[in-house]
C-alpha cells in the first residue's frame, strides 16, 4: 500500500500569531499529517511601493505594507516554529517567494523541502535559485499551462514531486479536473504526481488519492470566518480529511484479484455451478 504524503499548509492562516500557528501545527500533528507548510516573503521584493501604500483595512492598519507585515514571522520565530514542528515528527516545509526569501531559509532554516507556489512556476531566476540549495523541490501548478509546466520540470534538478491544482479560493468542482493528475503521471513516470486542494470540503482530496495522487496539500485554518485571504478555502479539521485519505489508501488495494477469505462461505452457499476455470 503506497502512503500518501500529506502536508497540512498552515500558510499565513496564523495570522502573524506564533502561538496560533503552534496550536495548527498542534492540530495537524493530530490529525496524521506528515508536514506543515509555511510562506516567507521579503515584502519590499515581492511588492511594488505603490502595490504596499495602497489603502487596505485589516487587524495592523489601513495600508497594504501593514497587512503584509502583519502576516510574516521573523527568522526567530521561524526557527521556533520548526523546532516546535520537529519535535512533534513532522516535517517542515516553507514556500519561499522571492530570492531572498531563499536565502534567508537557508542560512537560517532545515526545511525538508522548498514547494514552488503556483505564481513562481513561470520564474526561471526563481527555480534556478532552488536548484542551487540542492533540497528537493515540489512544484505546483495552478495558472500553468502544460508548456509552462514542461519548462519548469525540465529547469529543476531534483523536483520531487509535481501537484496538480487550480488557484482558485475556493475552487468550484468544475474547476478541479482531478483527471489532470492522470495527465501528470502519464507525462511524468519519473516523478511523484501529488494535488494541492483549494477546494471546501474532502470530496476532492480523496479523489485525488483514488486517482494515484501520492502527495496531499491542503490549507488549515482554525476558524474559516477569520481575518485573512486563504481562510475560505481551508479545513478547520483536518482530522477527518486525513482520515477520510487514509481509509481511501487502504480501498485500492494492490489490484491484484484474489478471493478473500471471507468471500469463502459466501462462495459455498451461493455457487452450484464451478466448471469454468483457469
Amino acid at each position: 500500500m503506497t502512503k500518501t504524503y500529506i502536508i497540512s499548509e498552515i500558510g499565513i492562516n496564523h495570522n502573524g500569531d506564533v502561538d496560533l500557528a503552534k496550536e495548527l501545527i498542534k492540530n495537524s500533528f493530530e490529525a496524521g499529517a506528515d508536514a506543515v507548510k509555511f510562506q516567507k516573503r521579503t515584502i519590499d521584493l515581492v511588492y511594488t511601493e505603490g502595490e504596499l501604500d495602497k489603502y487596505r483595512e485589516s487587524p495592523w492598519g489601513t495600508t497594504n505594507r501593514q497587512q503584509k507585515e502583519g502576516l510574516e514571522f521573523s527568522m526567530e520565530e521561524y526557527k521556533d516554529l520548526q523546532k516546535y514542528t520537529e519535535s512533534l515528527g513532522l516535517d517542515f516545509i516553507v514556500s519561499c517567494w522571492d530570492l531572498n526569501s531563499i536565502k534567508e531559509v537557508e542560512e537560517h532554516l532545515e526545511v525538508k523541502y522548498h514547494k514552488v507556489a503556483s505564481a513562481l512556476t513561470t520564474d526561471r531566476k526563481f527555480l534556478e535559485a532552488l536548484n542551487e540549495t540542492g533540497r528537493p523541490v515540489i512544484l505546483s501548478t495552478g495558472m500553468c499551462t502544460e508548456e509552462q509546466i514542461e519548462a519548469a520540470v525540465g529547469i529543476l534538478d531534483n523536483l520531487s514531486y509535481i501537484l496538480a491544482c487550480t488557484s482558485t479560493y475556493p475552487t468550484t468542482p468544475r474547476e478541479l479536473n482531478l483527471r489532470h493528475i492522470c495527465t501528470l503521471k502519464e507525462k511524468y513516470p519519473n516523478t511523484k504526481i501529488g494535488f494541492s486542494n483549494h477546494y471546501n470540503g474532502h470530496d476532492a482530496c480523496v479523489g485525488a488519492t483514488a486517482l494515484g495522487a501520492e502527495c496531499i496539500e491542503f490549507h488549515v485554518t482554525k476558524d474559516r470566518t477569520m481575518y485573512g485571504s486563504d481562510q475560505a478555502a481551508s479545513i478547520e479539521r483536518p482530522a477527518p480529511l486525513i482520515d477520510a485519505i487514509r481509509v481511501m489508501e487502504v480501498m485500492l488495494g494492490d489490484g491484484v484479484k484474489q478471493v478473500f477469505e471471507s468471500e469463502v462461505p459466501v462462495m459455498n452457499k451461493l455457487r452450484k455451478v464451478n466448471d469454468v476455470t483457469g
